[in-house]
């Protein structure tokens, strides 16, 4: 599948807040914790614990979240499909739309049971 622009903005204005309950929910039903979910945003995005909760108090678009992230040097690792897009597929052009893929894939493979070092690209 191919990003379009309208698909783009419409995950680049989502609101982190609204979209981060359901992590919550996908890695806590397959029995990995809150922790664990922290730390692979924050490898993703620099963000500790304290700064997350920030975000989300402050509802923050996904926009503003990654306009606001250092991401790791090793995020150009995370491949695969997500959400039927291939992440290493999507262009530059859509660069919010591609960092938010990332997250998610971090998220599935957490929820999957990958250990930490292969999702944190160790």
């Amino acid at each position: 599948m191919k990003v379009t622009a309208k698909k783009n903005e419409q995950v680049a204005n989502m609101k982190f807040f609204s979209v981060y309950p359901h992590y919550v929910t996908k890695i806590e039903k397959k029995g990995r914790s809150i922790k664990e979910l922290h730390q692979v945003i924050e490898w993703l995005t620099g963000f500790n614990e304290q700064r997350i909760q920030e975000l989300i108090d402050e509802k923050v678009t996904f926009r503003t979240f990654f306009e606001r992230a250092t991401l790791h040097p090793n995020a150009h690792l995370i491949k695969g499909v997500i959400c039927g897009y291939r992440i290493e597929e999507i262009a530059n052009e859509f660069e919010i739309y591609r960092k938010c893929r990332y997250l998610d894939k971090l998220v599935d493979e957490l929820a999957k049971g990958r250990k930490m070092e292969k999702i944190l690209r160790a």
